[in-house]
């Protein structure tokens, strides 16, 4: 069933109250460099060239794909804080592949960032932000589009990828 979007019911306001992307990523980014400060683990294969480009690649493409997510959000008139009011279903841009680009994009610069710091402890913060963000983020926000758009966000849904 499919509700007004002009109705007041917090689902259709706003998928959260607090913007937690934002405050997630910055709790992961900062817990991963202190735990490396206080227990730094070795990380594998600093001889590896490949790697270290494949790593380097992964920190370009979550910044890509971050920037390219939020141009989408600001081209369509509607909101990128993630606690903001949606006024417009986003199909285009990397939103055709995906729907969470922009998290998608923050985990994967926590891997670049991984290899550009050489700090191991990136890597499961950026496994823990996704599962945070999915939890804390990702679920309300399909609650709120799916009671805001009705069949036409269960349709871009069903065709359309959370993650990857």
């Amino acid at each position: 069933m499919s509700l007004d979007p002009t109705s007041t019911s917090a689902a259709v306001t706003r998928a959260s109250p607090v913007p937690w992307p934002p405050i997630l990523l910055a709790a992961m980014i900062a817990a991963a460099y202190i735990l490396g400060r206080a227990r730094p683990l070795d990380w594998p294969g600093t001889a590896d060239r490949a790697a270290h480009w494949v790593g380097l690649g992964f920190g370009g493409a979550g910044l890509f794909l971050t920037l390219a997510g939020l141009m989408a959000l600001r081209s369509h008139n509607t909101t990128i804080m993630p606690n903001g009011r949606t006024e417009t279903l986003v199909t285009s841009g990397p939103y055709r592949f995906l729907r969470n680009p922009i998290y998608l994009g923050e985990v994967a610069v926590m891997f670049g960032l991984a290899e550009l710091t050489k700090n191991v402890w990136f890597v499961p913060a950026a496994f823990f932000f996704g599962l945070l963000v999915t939890v804390l983020q990702i679920l309300p926000e399909e609650r709120h589009l799916e009671a805001r758009f009705g069949q036409i966000y269960r349709d871009y849904k069903s065709r359309t990828r959370r993650w990857i």
